[in-house]
């Protein structure tokens, strides 16, 4: 049941966007990235800008496969927490 769960975590993609939809990132159910999209018209900002918003995107997307992730595990072990060092 475990392995079905990560198998489906693996093909689970998640989308976030940052900056009002200038910035999409794609990540799956175990935290691997898929991919970014970054607005051309939203490169013209000013370069400290693009990298916090780019930074608030990826660390979104890492928050939600965390959760997404937990909550798949926390099905397969009954809501016991899991198994210490696997999250």
């Amino acid at each position: 049941q475990m392995e079905a769960v990560q198998a489906e975590l693996a093909e689970t993609i998640l989308e976030v966007s940052s900056g009002g939809g200038a910035i999409n990132v794609k990540i799956n159910g175990q935290g691997e990235f898929q991919g970014f999209k970054i607005d051309p018209e939203f490169l013209k900002e000013d370069a400290d800008f693009i990298e916090e918003t780019l930074l608030s995107a990826v660390q979104e997307a890492a928050v939600k496969a965390k959760e997404t992730s937990e909550e798949a595990m926390g099905s397969v072990t009954g809501g016991m927490g899991g198994f210490p060092g696997l999250m």
